[in-house]
């Protein structure tokens, strides 16, 4: 499936006085580097959400494996792990710059019709970018 990698800095706010990533940011690495995959497929989420298409998380795993640090370079590679029906599920891995493993993890979203606050399909114009 398709994959995007995402870098972000970590910044001083993010630690602890340890210099350590507090286990709390991971999710907002992770929804950055899951806008710019769609970004990247050309699919806007502002777009997405004015047409009445919302995406709310459902579920969140995250392994932590080695801790993340003041000002480290990650890179998160984010994949799609199949085709999305109501449900989307990314996998995710976070890196630093030296290659080594800190953190895997896993969402799924549920595609929601705003107007009717109820589960829906997938968009076919979603659908038909990532069979391209």
């Amino acid at each position: 499936m398709k994959t995007h990698n995402s870098f972000i800095k970590v910044r001083y706010a993010e630690t602890d006085q340890m210099g350590v990533v507090h286990h709390g940011n991971y999710p907002q690495y992770l929804e950055i580097a899951r806008l710019e995959w769609l970004n990247d497929l050309g699919i806007s989420y502002k777009s997405m959400e004015e047409s009445g298409v919302f995406l709310p998380v459902y579920s969140l795993s995250i392994t932590y494996k080695k801790s993340a640090q003041f000002d480290d370079l990650l890179k998160v590679t984010v994949s799609l792990r199949s085709l999305p029906t109501v449900r989307i599920i990314f996998d995710y891995k976070i890196y630093n710059q030296q290659n080594e493993l800190l953190t895997t993890a896993s969402t799924e979203l549920i595609f929601m019709d705003a107007k009717k606050n109820r589960p829906m399909r997938c968009p076919a114009y979603i659908l038909d970018k990532l069979q391209d």
